[in-house]
């Protein structure tokens, strides 16, 4: 078995952009209720589906990217780093195609 060597994140924010937020769990969100996040949760119930892109129910507006994403310094920060989604913590940077890391390998 090849391990696959480590892709640091350039910070660039696209996957968060994909807004990940949306694809939180139920194990995310019992977390986040045990932790006593309801500013995570409000903006999770704030979001609804409609076909090809999440919408706030407040607001009527479209949603593009995740709501816990900040931009300091140049660089994209998460403002929910230490207990973001299980989805955006086991993202792999180049493992996707929406990262700018990823890198396709010639097959024979």
């Amino acid at each position: 078995m090849t391990d696959t060597p480590h892709i640091p994140c350039l910070r660039c924010g696209t996957c968060c952009m994909a807004d990940m937020i949306a694809d939180a769990d139920a194990e995310d969100l019992e977390r986040w209720r045990r932790e006593g996040r309801d500013d995570i949760l409000r903006r999770y119930r704030d979001a609804c589906w409609v076909g090809d892109h999440f919408m706030s129910v407040a607001t009527g507006m479209a949603i593009h990217d995740c709501p816990f994403l900040d931009f300091q310094e140049g660089l994209f920060t998460c403002t929910i780093y230490e207990t973001r989604p299980r989805v955006c913590r086991e993202f792999t940077p180049g493992s996707s195609e929406i990262c700018p890391q990823f890198k396709r390998r010639a097959t024979d």
